[in-house]
């Protein structure tokens, strides 16, 4: 299996990182390789320019933007969501990992 780019965007960056954490952890224990990230919302204009990202995820802090990504990310086939604010709250990587992977398959 391809590994896969997952990028999650949150206001600072920092939030997001224990629950990459927690995802990675997830994605290793169902053998699925990934390289799953966290940015800021002003710093993933650059990552999107400089990698293959497969799927954009939201904080749910930041879903004021999604009309702004869906512009962007649109035209690159790249599917975007907003992480549910349970899984975000509980942290639970395991089910925001099934997100993504649910939007990776549907595209």
């Amino acid at each position: 299996m391809e590994k896969k780019t997952i990028m999650l965007v949150c206001s600072a960056g920092m939030s997001t990182s224990l629950l990459v954490t927690k995802m990675e952890k997830a994605a290793q224990e169902k053998g699925m390789e990934a390289d799953i990230f966290a940015v800021s919302a002003s710093e993933a204009d650059v990552n999107l320019d400089s990698k293959k990202v497969d799927v954009l995820l939201l904080g749910p802090q930041v879903r004021f933007l999604e009309k702004q990504f869906a512009e962007k990310l649109g035209p690159k086939g790249i599917p975007l969501a907003i992480i549910n604010m349970a899984d975000y709250g509980m942290m639970n990587g395991e089910k925001v990992l099934m997100q993504a992977e649910e939007l990776m398959e549907g595209n």
